[in-house]
């Protein structure tokens, strides 16, 4: 006899023990309904009843935008007002508001206030946005700005335009940005490399200007109009002439060298020395040859007009025209951006600035060593000592200083609306450098960490009231702060076949620029930590990166 089969109830057997899921209902509960075609099934699919986009009467809101009003406000009820105070409040500057989003991760950063509808958001032209952003970035890297101000910069300009979820990544030739409208969407990338760098504070400044006129609601500055001014900011001229900068060149050497010690003779020399150093650089530039070789020839023409004074028994201190020589090539900026890059924790950037630095100091070695060892060859009496006879002169040394930095502003492109400021603020720091160093007699590298302090300080300041990039009131006023005469010593020692010395020489030379370079970083930081914006009663918080502990 057979077994008789089981009446169908409509139910599904399981054919098998496979079949007992943990992920399949009990008997007697009915399936789920098949998801349609198209519908997804991911984690973060959004629940049923979630709208698109956050609820009106969100309170949060974005960092970025004031609050909008929800059912509340429908009902007569005004919303809360936006605080005051805070890290991400109106009332703070754009690049401490943008800090503070790119020093937050990603899943902790404040929810956007959509300010656009579904349909505005989906027509957004989102390649074209980040294409801006990447073309303004690559000026900002190029000029020689740090990393973090250029992510910063980035992340508003994309913000601005409406694309919240961006990530903006800048290394030390390449800048990429990412757009993701949502977790279940696709990302957009684009990435663009930095082939030339040049060292123009005006054009610098004159982006940060349209960065800022992107991020004013009230300007309200199309993406057309962007392009044009960004168009605009690459056809303007430079300032200065290459015949400028080269006269500049020689005035920037004569200073230092009267600050070493040098007389009327030796600051002609030593012009004279500079000035066919960047002639010579520029005609190695026009021949195509890499940036070593131009400060190879540029470090070789200031030794020659030392030796040859020397030589010729000319009562000058070659060595004062040597050390001012070296003056106008130690690559100050970029040092200073090297350790900032390390500072804020961009260390893929830090290391390839210091290499970069590296290079351009051994190029500059190399053509110091050649014309001193040709000269002790040919029986040149170069002695340290020479250079380290200092005058009291404390007025003359002042205007030195600041005939240096003068000099050092022009090299530098900037506009001409802040030479005065920048060169007043050269003068305050050789004159803080000198009170330390000189009458207290306190260590130089000390004096020098000081003053630079001073100077990031101030440069900060400058620019919180102007609203553009520090760099224009701080990279000229760390001139006279420069390591030459520690530089000149050390090479002069290796030529001479005493190591110990030389060596020393250098290690004071890199102590004396990490000192100038901590202590503008450490200036700026300061600035932005306790001073306020103006109009403001008090200083808004700020937050800083996360503690790693080292691992």
């Amino acid at each position: 006899m057979g077994q008789e089969p089981e009446p169908d109830n409509g139910e599904d057997k399981p054919h098998s023990d496979e079949a007992h899921s943990a992920f399949t209902p009990p008997f007697g509960v009915p399936l789920p309904p098949a998801p349609e075609d198209g519908q997804t099934t991911s984690e973060f699919a959004r629940p049923v009843g979630i709208g698109e986009h956050a609820p009106e009467d969100q309170s949060t809101g974005s960092g970025f935008r004031p609050p909008r009003g929800g059912p509340s406000a429908a009902a007569g009820v005004a919303p809360p007002p936006p605080p005051a105070t805070g890290p991400l409040s109106r009332s703070t500057p754009w690049q401490d508001r943008m800090r503070v989003m790119l020093r937050t991760p990603m899943t902790e950063r404040p929810t956007p206030e959509r300010s656009l509808s579904p349909t505005e958001e989906t027509a957004l032209p989102v390649p074209r946005v980040l294409d801006l952003t990447l073309r303004i970035g690559e000026l900002l890297l190029a000029g020689g700005e740090g990393a973090e101000d250029v992510e910063a910069a980035m992340f508003a300009i994309a913000h601005a335009f409406g694309l919240d979820r961006c990530e903006p990544t800048v290394t030390f030739t390449l800048l990429t940005v990412t757009y993701q409208p949502s977790l279940v969407d696709d990302p957009v990338t684009l990435s663009r490399t930095v082939r030339r760098r040049g060292t123009d504070y005006n054009r610098l400044s004159a982006v940060y200007r349209l960065v800022d006129a992107i991020v004013d609601e009230a300007a309200a500055v199309s993406l057309e109009e962007a392009y044009r001014g960004l168009a605009e900011i690459r056809r303007n001229r430079h300032p200065y002439s290459k015949w400028a900068l080269t006269l500049a060149s020689g005035g920037l050497s004569g200073a230092a060298a009267t600050l070493v010690g040098g007389g009327p003779l030796v600051f002609c020399a030593a012009a004279i020395g500079a000035m066919l150093g960047d002639r010579l650089a520029w005609l190695a530039a026009g021949r195509g040859l890499p940036e070593f070789y131009q400060f190879v020839a540029a470090a070789m023409a200031p030794a020659a007009v030392g030796v040859t004074l020397n030589l010729a028994d000319i009562d000058a201190q070659s060595s004062a025209v040597i050390t001012g020589g070296l003056f106008a090539l130690i690559p100050g900026r970029a040092l200073v951006a090297a350790v900032q890059d390390g500072l804020t924790g961009y260390y893929i950037t830090a290391s390839a600035r210091l290499l970069e630095v590296l290079y351009l100091v051994v190029g500059i070695v190399v053509g110091v060593l050649i014309m001193l060892y040709v000269g002790v060859q040919l029986g040149a009496e170069l002695s340290p000592d020479a250079a380290l006879h200092r005058q009291e002169r404390p007025v003359v040394s002042l205007l030195a200083a600041m005939l240096l930095t003068l000099a050092f502003a022009v090299l530098l492109q900037q506009e001409r609306s802040t030479v005065i400021v920048v060169t007043l603020n050269g003068g305050v720091a050789w004159l803080i450098y000198a009170v330390i160093a000189h009458q207290a007699n306190k260590s130089p590298v000390l004096a020098t960490a000081l003053a630079a302090g001073l100077v990031g300080l101030f440069g900060q300041l400058f620019s919180r009231y102007r609203f553009i990039s520090a760099l224009p009131y701080v990279t000229a006023a760390i001139g006279p702060l420069l390591p030459g005469s520690a530089t000149y010593f050390g090479l002069l020692g290796f030529a001479q076949d005493e190591l110990n010395a030389g060596a020393r020489s250098l290690l004071t030379a890199a102590a004396l620029a990490l000192a100038i370079a901590i202590g503008v970083n450490l200036g700026g930081e300061m600035a932005r930590l306790f001073m306020k914006r103006p109009g403001e009663k008090t200083a808004p918080a700020r937050r800083g990166a996360k503690r790693t502990r080292g691992f």
